[in-house]
This record gives C-alpha cells, structure tokens and sequence, in this order.
C-alpha cells in the first residue's frame, strides 16, 4: 500500500517537473531573442539608403548597450530641395536633437545610457517629391580595450603601452570610417544632381530643337504662301 501511494506520487511529480523545464527553456529562449545579435560586438556601423515619401515620417531604431557611443550621421541625396526634417530621440524617449530643416545634419552620444535610439526623418513641408536619405550609424564600446587589458594584467603581462595603442587605433579607424561616410553622402549627392542636370539639358535641348523645327516649318508655309499665284479660270476676250 505504502510503494503505491510513493509510485502515484512519483507519477505526480515528474509531468509537474516535465512542464517547469519547458516552461523554463522558453523563457530563456524568449529573453535571448529580445537580445540583438550584436549586443556583444565592440563596434557596429551600418549604413542605409531610404526613400522618404512626400509628406512622411519615417523612424527607425537602434539598440545601444549601456557606456558605448552612438553616433548617426544624415545626408539628402535627391529629392525637392534637398533638405528634410532630422530628429532623435534617446532611449528615455526625449528628443536630443529636435527637429531642423537641413541637407545633413549628425548627433553623437558619448557615454550611452543603453537602450533602443529613434532616428526619425520628416518630410511632411514637402507635400509632392519624396527624397531619398542616407543614414550612417555606428555603435562603439570602447571599454572593450579596458576589459581586454584586465584579462592581459591577470595573465601577468606588462602590455598596457600595447593595448593604449590598440584603443588609440580604434578611435583613430572610427573616426576615418565616419570621414568616410560623409565623403560617401557628398559623392552620392554629387553624382545625383550631376544626373539630374543631365537630365534637365538633355530635356531642354530636345524641346529647343522641336520648336525650332516647327517655326522652321511654319515660316517656310507662309514665305510659300507669299509666292502662290492662282491662274484665273476664265480667259479674257
């Protein structure tokens, strides 16, 4: 009677056991989903191109792990007047950078306090051309190199000149990335208005020739006209 009741019990208990580990794993599978997977990376730069509509707003959002430094960067590539509505908004959901009106415009956080940025871009002064937008983001931890150098002190090695220069390098390569980026913008610009224009002369120069052609045409019909003499039907006698 005794292993009976023990055996129901033992029954009991393992599905009970069975549903907490399931439970357990989706949970932890759940909060390693809400992770990015470049929330370990060091350094993460990215860059897009965009079509803004006519009288739109866009807001796009980048996670940034607490200490690290986030910096974006917008350039107008084409589109009306070359200029839009940039803002962004830190992860306590207040404006660091209100809205202006301009052809480029860029915000740097130097020590994040982590979370997700909302890097938003207003074209709605523009109620008939869409713009097409370049945004360039980076996400760098550079407290990286300081836990680098903690790893190189616990084996015992003397190379804090080394990992110095390392770091120093790293913002060095950082800053020539966002050179970079902004060379990228004014070539991407150059290049569209340099269509554009194209464009615009290939235009005008076919209409010049179309209406030349049918003043042409019509000078030629009257000067004819000048010079059409009818013969008179009926003879004189």
């Amino acid at each position: 009677m005794g292993s009976t009741w023990q055996r129901d019990r033992l029954n009991l208990f393992i599905p009970i056991a069975f549903i907490c580990c399931v439970l357990l794993i989706k949970t932890t599978s759940a909060q390693e989903a809400q992770q990015p997977w470049y929330e370990n990376l060091p350094a993460v730069a990215m860059d897009y191109k965009v079509h803004i509509d006519a009288g739109k707003e866009d807001c796009y959002h980048q996670y940034v792990q607490a200490g690290a430094t986030f910096y974006v960067s917008f350039s107008v590539v084409r589109g009306g007047d070359g200029m839009a509505g940039f803002a962004v908004r830190n992860p306590a959901n207040e404006v660091v950078k209100p809205y202006q009106w301009q052809a480029t415009a860029d915000y740097t956080d130097q020590v994040s306090p982590g979370g997700y940025y909302s890097v938003c871009i207003d074209n709605q002064f523009s109620r008939f051309a869409g713009k097409l937008v370049n945004i360039y983001i980076t996400v760098v931890k550079y407290d990286a190199w300081d836990k680098y150098a903690k790893e190189i002190e616990e084996l015992q090695l003397n190379m804090q000149n080394f990992t110095a220069s390392i770091g120093t390098v790293e913002r060095n390569i950082n800053d020539m990335i966002g050179y970079q980026a902004h060379s990228r913008h004014r070539e991407s610009r150059d290049y569209a208005l340099l269509l554009d224009n194209n464009s615009y002369i290939q235009t005008f120069s076919i209409s010049q020739i179309v209406v030349i052609l049918i003043t042409c045409s019509i000078q030629v019909f009257f000067v004819r006209k000048l010079f059409d003499v009818r013969s008179s039907s009926k003879s004189r006698i």
